[in-house]
Formats: structure tokens, sequence, C-alpha cells
């Protein structure tokens, strides 16, 4: 396991924390956590084989959250002494007594083990920020400069957005965390235009909590994406529009991860379904009276959450409210089993989850306060499932889509519709080349109950993103989601240029 990093260890977040606790104590809060953060962010961009782009960026600062007069009061600061230690908890406590004035239901939390000063750092070889930025440039124009040798590709990119994320916690109980993980976004794209169409084609590698070594090692095969990709798009600029009916689906997992993310994963946050959250992106239609009941989808759909699997964007050791993360059932057998919980939520519903939360609080800045943040919600594979060309096989009519594009769902999670970066057509279990303009449209439930067979482990693929949006005021999380290839019947499929009437 890496080091934590000195440059962040020699800051004072244990002396800070002990004053601020110390002082929301004095003041009567019944429950008072300490939350100290740096992230460092870094984003480089190339184009056309020059680099365009080289943003670094840290936010470094704390925070104290109270329960005081059973309501909940925040404060932040960035000014890193003893005496804004002192002045934000007290800021937070006199927010609470505001607060309590309008609170009819006081706050409660969930229980939590104690854990007691320990550490956790994510699975990574090669921290990006010890990589010279002029050897990550170099690799960025290098990827465009090779795309651009395709006759079909006019214009590249290529760009890594790279996190590095360190957070101490501290609450009254005694639990205290010290945490790391590091994360790459990476991606190439090329750009062409046809006789009467313009497109692009991008890389499908998801983003990834590993280091450097993402990049450069062999772990994802770079060369060969690259190679293909310019071929891809002369392709696709020249392949016929789609016509719209109804076709069997074979999903590839760099596509079907977004679906995952937007049907189940937002639907089953346990603040959607009782209705806290309905501001930004609406509220879910999987209720909590439809624990238990609610066919989400065919008997071959197994959907887990997980904030532990190795390399998850949204993997962590401990929560934003110190509970250590852990996995469990969202699906079993197509039927909706599971929620994710904060301590709040938890409290709330003591019968899930043995009453204790599952760790989905996280905040993105040390200026916001915690919330209910998505797991790595994932689909399981079959343990001997087929492979993808062996789903493609059961095909008469259809098509393969590989790469995720655009979507729209609604406030309820139910109604959607997506596109993808390529859409092969099937016909009689065969490839028989792209087309174009296409979209799946379909409600939630009928979409996944059409799902009739899960690829195997050697097709499942975790993907992701690191922009998943939520709350007021707006704060923005990394996830990923795994999955098989996966196989689904008679979904309907839309001509993009004919609905948009052009």
């Amino acid at each position: 396991m890496p080091e934590i990093d000195p440059t962040f260890t020699a800051l004072p977040y244990r002396e800070l924390g002990a004053v601020a606790l110390g002082r929301a104590e004095e003041l009567g809060a019944s429950h008072a956590d300490f939350r100290f953060e740096r992230i460092r962010h870094q984003h480089l961009a190339a184009r056309d084989g020059v680099l365009q782009t080289a943003l670094d960026a840290d936010d470094v600062g704390f925070a104290v959250r109270v329960i005081h007069r059973g309501s909940w009061g925040f404060a932040s600061g960035v000014v890193l002494t003893a005496d804004e230690a002192r002045r934000v908890a007290e800021t937070a406590v006199a927010v609470a007594s505001v607060a309590a004035e309008m609170t009819s239901t006081p706050v409660e939390i969930a229980p939590e083990p104690v854990h007691a000063d320990v550490t956790w750092v994510s699975s990574y070889d090669v921290n990006p920020f010890d990589v010279p930025i002029a050897e990550k440039a170099a690799l960025l124009i290098d990827w465009t400069e090779r795309l651009r040798q395709g006759a079909a590709v006019d214009h590249a990119t290529a760009s890594v957005g790279q996190v590095q994320e360190n957070k101490y916690y501290a609450d009254l109980t005694g639990t205290a965390t010290t945490q790391q993980r590091v994360r790459l976004d990476p991606e190439a794209q090329a750009m062409g235009a046809g006789a009467d169409t313009f497109d692009s084609m991008r890389t499908i590698a998801p983003p990834a909590g590993r280091g450097w070594e993402y990049l450069t090692t062999g772990i994802y095969d770079w060369d060969s994406e690259l190679d293909e990709i310019p071929e891809l798009l002369a392709e696709k600029l020249k392949a016929p529009t789609i016509e719209a009916g109804r076709y069997d689906l074979v999903i590839h997992p760099s596509n079907l991860w977004l679906t995952i993310h937007e049907s189940i994963g937002h639907a089953t946050e346990l603040d959607r379904a009782l209705g806290y959250e309905a501001n930004y992106a609406g509220t879910s239609f999987a209720t909590y009276d439809k624990l238990n009941t609610l066919q989400y989808g065919s008997r071959v759909m197994n959907v887990t959450g997980d904030r532990t699997v190795e390399h998850g964007l949204s993997t962590i050791g401990y929560d934003d409210e110190g509970v250590e993360t852990q996995s469990w059932d969202i699906v079993r057998d197509g039927v909706l089993v599971g929620y994710q919980l904060d301590r709040p939520m938890g409290a709330m519903k003591p019968e899930l989850n043995g009453g204790r939360s599952n760790g989905c609080a996280y905040a993105d800045s040390p200026g916001h306060i915690p919330i209910q943040r998505m797991a790595n919600v994932s689909l399981q594979p079959a343990a001997d499932g087929p492979s993808t060309e062996e789903l493609i096989g059961q095909v008469e009519h259809g098509l393969y889509v590989v790469g995720d594009r655009s979507w729209s769902i609604d406030m309820q999670r139910f109604n959607f519709q997506f596109t993808g970066q390529r859409f092969y057509k099937i016909t009689h279990g065969e490839l028989t080349g792209q087309v174009r303009d296409a979209a799946y449209q379909a409600t939630t439930t009928d979409f996944w109950g059409a799902m009739e067979a899960v690829g195997g482990p050697q097709t499942w693929v975790l993907g992701g993103a690191f922009n998943c949006g939520k709350a007021q005021p707006g704060q923005v999380a990394a996830v990923s989601h795994g999955c098989p290839t996966s196989l689904f019947r008679d979904i309907r499929i839309l001509n993009t240029t004919q609905e948009s009437g052009r």
C-alpha cells in the first residue's frame, strides 16, 4: 500500500480537530464531527499535436458538523489556526440553534462502531502527481498525432483528469480516519466529416481508481484502441442511417454502465426514494413501499452496491461520517431488496442493513456538508455465462451497442433514452457493419425486464464517470459501475435524425 502523502500528514489537522470537537462538546453538541481535506486536481489536454490545457488546483480546508438541540449545524473554514477551528465549531452550533426552531423531527443518526486512528490508501502504483507534466503532455500529444494519421480524421484530442484526495475525519465517539485515494480519467477522440455528416469516435477505456501505470504498463491496451479508432470513425461516417423499430440489443459494458447509473444507481438512493432529494434531478419511482416487491427486472438481474471494490471510483475505506464501507444487495433475482444509505437514512429506516449505514456519505469539498452519495452500483455476471460473441450469436435481428454518448431520463428515473458511440447491425447472429443515428428508448422496468441473459465474468468491465451531480448547492462525485455484456429482447430503437425533425 502506498504511503499517505507526507505533505498532507504535515498539515495540522489533528490539532485543529481536537480544538473544534472540544469546543462543540463544550457548547452542548450531542454529536460533532470534523473533516479536514486536501483535494488536488490536475487536467491536461492536447489537440492536434499541441498541449492546450495544463490546469492545477488545490482545495484545502476543514468543516465541522454538529447535532445540537435535535438539529444539524454546519460550518467550514480555510484558515488553519486553532482560533479558526474554534470559531467554525461555534458557528456550526449557532446554525443548529437557529435550525432547531424550524425542526419538527429531531435528527438521529445510525450507530457505528468506533474506528480509532485507522489509515486507508487506494490501490495504485504510481501517483500521477509524481510524474512530470512534460512526460504526461508528451503522451497526450503522441495520442493525437497517432489518431490524425487516419485518412478520415480531421482533428484529434486527448486529455487526462487526475485527482488525489486526502481526508482526515474525527468525531466525539473516538473515530479517527486518515485516507488517500487517487483516480484518473483519460480519453482520446478523433473527429471527421463525411459527404453529408460529421461525427467523432473516442476511446471506451473507463476512468479508474488507479495511478499513472494505467496509461503506461499494459493494464489497458491503449495502442490497439488508438490504432482502431480512425478506421471505426471512417466506417461510421459512411454508415447507413438506422431504420427505426424494435430490435434485440447486445449491450457492451462501455455503454451499459451509464444506463445502470441513471436508472438503478440514482433510483435506489434512499433519500430520493423517500422524497428528501427532489431539487436536483428528481426523486425516484422505486419508492420505499416497493421494497422486496418491485420487479425491477428479469430473474438474471442481480445488482450490488459496493464501496470496497478495487479500483472503483466510489471506493473508500471509511465514508465522510466515519462508517466503514461495505458491499450489499440492491436487486436480487430481479427484485428490489436494498437501498444506498447514510447515517441519517439508516436511523430513519432501522430495518435496513441491521440499522446501520452502508457507508454512502460523501462531500466533494471541505466547504460542503456530506450527503448520501452513490456507491459503485454494479450488475453481476453469470458465473458460467456466455461470451460477448455467444450473446451476439443468439440474435437474429438486432444491434450491438458499444460506448456511451448522450442520454435523457425523467425526474423519476423511469422513462429514458440512450445513444452510443457505435451501433452495429446484427443479422442472423453476425455483425454486419455500423449504422448511425440510433437511440434505445424504454422505461426502467420494461428495459431490465427484457434482459434475457448476462455474460460471464470474462465480459465484466468496471466503467464509470468523474462527474455525477447531486444536491443544491451542487456537488460532484466520481463513481464506477461494473457490468457484463448483456442481451435485451425487443427494445424500441429511434432514428435520432428523424426524431429531431431533420
